[in-house]
């Protein structure tokens, strides 16, 4: 399917259209996503897959896979920590290797000692349909020594889409000339049928399944035919818990090849007035830097924020720049601000939240937890 003679650098023209389709613009679920990413990108199939799966071999992708809309699977939060520095590595490295259900863990600081700025830990956490987030965050505590957690689950969704290599050419400023749209975060409940196809589904491809009938074996895990494993994943994705077909980048870290994506990821706070949360979410997503935008509370310690949102940049001052534009934006329209803070990201992992009730039971036996115990 590849070899050494393809080239795996994002530099490369070819590989840069690729990316810039295949990142984040194959929305939903496809039969042949590659055909999709070929066509929208205006290059051979066979050439996509090819160099796809080159530069998942070489380490340029560091995933592909079916992602889903976890905020409509399983009930979630973001989740700050606030962790004897001395600890915080420690616990970091306690989140991303021995708890599947926390995505993105990351240390975060501030430019000045701010409301929030004793939270250097942010995870992003699914706990699946059932069971209790606070009692799942307990638990966590009790295993890294956090001091104290606060749990900030998602009331809207604004914006979600992790296009780095199309955001690449994205100048401060530049917007979409309507709003964003706000998508509820209710939790679909699944048959047991639908949730076998939904875990064989999201895995990550291995670069041998990067070819002609990818979903097939996938189906085989499943235990269904190819035909009835597609129709339930269509049937998913007409009921909105089904995301896009994507491939991943490293957000921070140097690729394989020496290049980087970007060097510098901000979370951006602002705290409005009650009441105009969707109205702001909405503006925010607007600007087609945001890579994340959701309405979440951060209450007392964190001055009452409830907008956050989140982008990228190989430049700290672009990323200043970029957030100086919206603010310059809610201003303009008559939005308030009470605060309005960044947090940088530092040192990163992700990884897909696990969402699976029964992965998630098998998990609470493995480390000694009744799972009946962590229900909601």
């Amino acid at each position: 399917m590849h070899s050494s003679t393809v080239p795996i650098d994002i530099a490369d023209p070819t590989n840069r259209r690729i990316l810039e389709v295949s990142e984040d613009r194959i929305q939903g679920f496809c039969r042949d996503p590659f055909a999709e990413i070929a066509k929208a990108s205006g290059l051979d199939r066979a050439m996509v897959m090819e160099r796809i799966a080159a530069m998942l071999a070489g380490g340029t992708i560091r995933r592909v896979r079916q992602t889903l809309m976890a905020t409509n699977l399983a009930p979630g939060a973001l989740v700050a920590w606030k962790i004897d520095p001395a600890r915080l590595n420690e616990a970091f490295d306690y989140m991303f290797t021995q708890d599947p259900f926390s995505g993105h863990v990351v240390i975060r600081s501030t430019d000045t000692e701010t409301p929030g700025a004793a939270y250097r830990l942010w995870t992003t956490l699914k706990v699946p349909q059932g069971f209790s987030m606070e009692k799942h965050c307990r638990y966590l505590q009790g295993q890294t020594g956090a001091e104290a957690f606060l749990m900030m689950p998602a009331k809207r969704l604004f914006t979600l889409g992790v296009g780095h290599m199309r955001r690449k050419k994205i100048l401060p400023g530049d917007k979409a000339d309507v709003p964003g749209d706000g998508h509820d975060t209710n939790v679909v409940e699944l048959s047991e049928l639908e949730w076998r196809v939904l875990v064989a589904l999201k895995r990550e491809l291995a670069v041998g399944e990067i070819g002609e009938n990818m979903w097939a074996r996938r189906a085989l895990e499943a235990g269904v035919d190819l035909e009835t494993f597609c129709t339930v994943a269509e049937q998913l994705n007409r009921r909105g818990v089904i995301g896009r077909f994507s491939t991943f980048l490293e957000h921070v870290k140097p690729l394989a090849t020496g290049e980087r994506v970007t060097r510098f990821n901000a979370l951006f706070h602002w705290a409005v007035p009650a009441g105009r949360e969707m109205e702001t979410g909405r503006e925010v997503a607007r600007f087609y830097c945001m890579t994340h935008a959701y309405w979440r509370e951060g209450g007392a310690e964190f001055a009452n924020v409830n907008v956050m949102g989140v982008a990228h940049s190989v430049d700290k001052q672009v990323v200043l720049d970029h957030k100086a534009a919206i603010d310059a934006h809610l201003a303009a329209i008559g939005i308030p601000v009470s605060y309005t803070n960044v947090f940088w990201g530092g040192r990163s992992e992700i990884k897909p939240s696990e969402i699976s009730p029964f992965a998630y039971a098998d998990w609470c036996r493995e480390k000694g937890l009744d799972p009946a115990e962590m229900r909601g």
